[in-house]
């Protein structure tokens, strides 16, 4: 393989800007640098990590529009001469603007775009099937379509006209890195938890897909069932992307309130590596409802599966082997606090159960390592840019 590739990343967000697309991508970067990658990435104004060293960072788009990435991709070319560009694909983060579904007809680059998730753009009301139809365009206009889950692998059947795809999943967006003398006891006090207190972990952003109105009614019913029970809520509450999670999250508190469960709730707010891994330490239990169905597209999951968590989560829309309910997740159906609830009391009544569901989750984990999955991405551009070589 042809480690020397110049590689341009396009991504609507980038550290220090929150969510799941700048990790990925910043890690991402990191790993192909690592492997003899020279990489590149055009993002937002707001993605300007201070002391970044892997990649040649290009901060410049305002407003994701055919005329700015126009101008971004012709400096780029003739500035950093990338060999291939890959749009890394998340509608919120470019603003739900369809510019960037058309950014492989403003190029003679060959593109390869990695769909992080398939949901479309927003073009004017009653738009309709137009909407679907952007984002085909940009998959039959790339060389090559990654997908991170089985779900978005099954659904690329049905689309016409595409060249190569690859399924190559995301790995935790945090990995295991305690604070220096890490004491579990002693980060439960910083946040007023009892070492007998049944603490639940929640990691990640809100939004009406992630089932935090189903969180808050298990937490009730755990409450009202006798167990001292609190919820950690780890991390920044909302990204940096998606509007809509603020008005999620204003639907969790109202939540939090009718069910008068103000301080059984604690946020962290945004915390780094280790004050994550540090918050993970102290949970007893890590509930991920997702009302659309567990997925490896979701950072929250792997992150937690990467810090060896039993974890409480929803059966996924299709069949995934790698799952195994009892040995390494819980699964209940998706919308049903109840059956939430009472999964949740089974662990915390079972201490093997949930041993078992953590050797499980640490053995699931390794599949997911970034070195490899760096190492398949840059294969991947190496078979693409090998098909255009004349024999």
């Amino acid at each position: 393989m042809n480690i020397g590739r110049r590689v341009l990343l396009v991504t609507g967000e980038y550290p220090p800007m929150e969510g799941g697309v700048a990790d990925f991508t910043a890690i991402l970067a990191r790993h192909m640098a690592a492997q003899g990658a020279q990489v590149a990435v055009l993002t937002s104004t707001e993605g300007a990590p201070r002391n970044h060293r892997w990649a040649t960072l290009f901060p410049w788009v305002r407003t994701w529009n055919a005329w700015t990435l126009w101008q971004a991709l012709r400096a780029i070319e003739r500035d950093f001469q990338p060999e291939i560009i890959n749009i890394q694909y998340q509608t919120a983060a470019f603003g739900m603007r369809p510019s960037i579904n058309f950014l492989p007809r403003l190029t003679q680059v060959p593109c390869i775009v990695t769909f992080h998730d398939l949901k479309v753009p927003y073009l004017f009301p009653k738009a309709g099937r137009l909407r679907q139809w952007v984002n085909y365009e940009l998959a039959r206009s790339c060389r090559a379509v990654i997908v991170t889950n089985a779900e978005d692998w099954a659904a690329l059947e049905g689309w016409p006209g595409i060249r190569q795809k690859a399924l190559i999943p995301i790995g935790s967006n945090v990995s295991p890195e305690y604070p220096e003398g890490y004491n579990r006891a002693l980060w439960r006090t910083r946040y007023s938890l009892g070492e007998e207190a049944l603490v639940l972990g929640y990691f990640g952003f809100l939004n009406a897909s992630k089932g935090g109105e189903d969180l808050i009614a298990a937490l009730a019913a755990l409450v009202r069932a006798g167990y001292d029970a609190y919820l950690l809520m780890i991390g920044g509450a909302v990204g940096a992307s998606d509007t809509t999670n603020i008005a999620y999250l204003s639907r969790v508190r109202e939540a939090i309130i009718a069910y008068n469960l103000s301080s059984r709730v604690i946020w962290t707010g945004y915390l780094s590596n280790q004050g994550v891994s540090a918050a993970f330490g102290i949970v007893d239990i890590c509930v991920l409802p997702y009302r659309d169905g567990v997925s490896f597209r979701r950072g929250s999951l792997m992150a937690a599966l990467a810090h060896g968590l039993p974890i409480v989560s929803t059966q996924p829309r299709i069949p995934m082997s790698e799952l195994v309910h009892g040995e390494n997740i819980f699964l209940v159906p998706p919308g049903e606090p109840n059956r939430l609830a009472e999964a949740i009391m089974r662990l915390a009544d079972d201490p093997a159960l949930r041993a078992r569901l953590r050797d499980g989750a640490r053995a699931l984990s390794r599949r997911f390592r970034w070195e490899e999955i760096a190492k398949r991405t840059l294969q991947l551009y190496d078979e693409t840019l090998r098909e255009r070589m004349p024999v």
